[in-house]
């Protein structure tokens, strides 16, 4: 079926329910873990075309899915604005301290260039799947500035005062990092994405009383920019709650993606038929069968009759069994 998620998203379709997965391409899948004993250097690998187009469409060879998202890694904007970014084995990602005169002056054309093999497998990907919705991603600009001055993941150390202390280097930067989204964005599109996903993956560490300056506001410049690009923008800010309704009042998505600590009726009350991704716990992929079917029907069952893409609150957890991601494609595909 062509473009599932453009008529769920842009038309409010309910007749069809779209399913893919965030992180469906990744570690619980064989074929990627081959290439992966073989790539230990994971923004090198992201920066191979040829390997990031077999990567990309794995999950859409075996299980069918409705859509591709394209492998690569959020941080390559700090990649390609000059912070060294690496990722060690059992830690994550590890950022080299930041030159603020490096980055602030940095052309985009160095960045184009740094970047130009993930474009490249983007290009190499839509060659392949033409009659599949194709998703581009970026990092939120919070979720950004937070790797770029904490220099590795806040789930390790985290300190908002200590993040955010020198406002002069914290506002330059958010401007800056805000700027190379949409231009980062941009070269997706021209390469052959038609969705955007914003993932503002530790939006649930502001205080709200900081949401407006480091979530909200940084965001509506880029969807303000997107407008222009009629690209269909999916956000993703997890972890914020109540203040999902805040979120979408000032942000205007056109899709909104949950996580699984949003009450799902609840949010569709509220949300007047803005289209709805997601929400089902990561986690209940580990459990048994019975227990999984009567999570994904619970969500099937919440948004019938309301424009609706199947997904997860999160990534797919890495000991995630293959087979459970094809029985969850076969509940939502026969799910009258």
């Amino acid at each position: 079926m062509k473009h599932t998620l453009h008529e769920c998203i842009k038309k409010k379709k309910v007749n069809y329910t779209p399913i893919w997965f965030m992180r469906q391409a990744g570690r619980y899948l064989p074929e990627f873990r081959e290439i992966r004993k073989n790539n230990q250097d994971f923004i090198k690998l992201c920066l191979s075309p040829n390997l990031v187009n077999e990567i990309t469409l794995q999950p859409i060879k075996r299980f069918d899915l409705d859509a591709a998202i394209i492998f690569s890694d959020i941080l390559m904007i700090p990649y390609g604005l000059g912070q060294k970014v690496e990722f060690k084995k059992g830690f994550g990602p590890i950022l080299s301290n930041i030159n603020l005169g490096e980055i602030i002056n940095t052309e985009p054309e160095n960045f184009f260039k740094k970047l130009l093999p993930v474009y490249e497998g983007i290009k190499e990907v839509k060659k392949n799947i033409k009659e599949k919705n194709f998703i581009g991603f970026t990092g939120a600009p919070w979720t950004l500035l937070l790797y770029m001055l904490n220099k590795e993941s806040p789930k390790n150390n985290f300190n908002f005062n200590k993040i955010t202390k020198d406002k002069d280097l914290t506002n330059k930067l958010l401007k800056k990092i805000t700027e190379f989204i949409c231009l980062h964005i941009d070269k997706q599109i021209e390469a052959g994405a038609d969705t955007i996903q914003i993932f503002d993956s530790w939006a649930g560490l502001l205080p709200k009383k900081e949401l407006e300056t480091y979530c909200y506001n940084p965001t509506a410049k880029i969807i303000d920019y997107l407008k222009s690009k009629k690209t269909t923008v999916i956000c993703f800010p997890k972890g914020i709650g109540e203040n999902y309704l805040d979120f979408c009042s000032i942000i205007k998505p056109d899709c909104i993606s949950i996580d699984y600590d949003i009450d799902p009726k609840w949010i569709k009350e509220k949300l007047n038929g803005i289209p709805i991704q997601g929400g089902l716990d990561p986690k209940i992929l580990l459990t048994d069968k019975e227990n999984i079917k009567v999570n994904v029907e619970k969500y099937l069952n919440i948004f019938k009759d309301y424009p609706y893409i199947f997904n997860l609150g999160h990534g797919v957890l890495p000991e995630t069994k293959p087979e459970i991601i094809e029985y969850i494609i076969n509940i939502v595909r026969n799910k009258k």
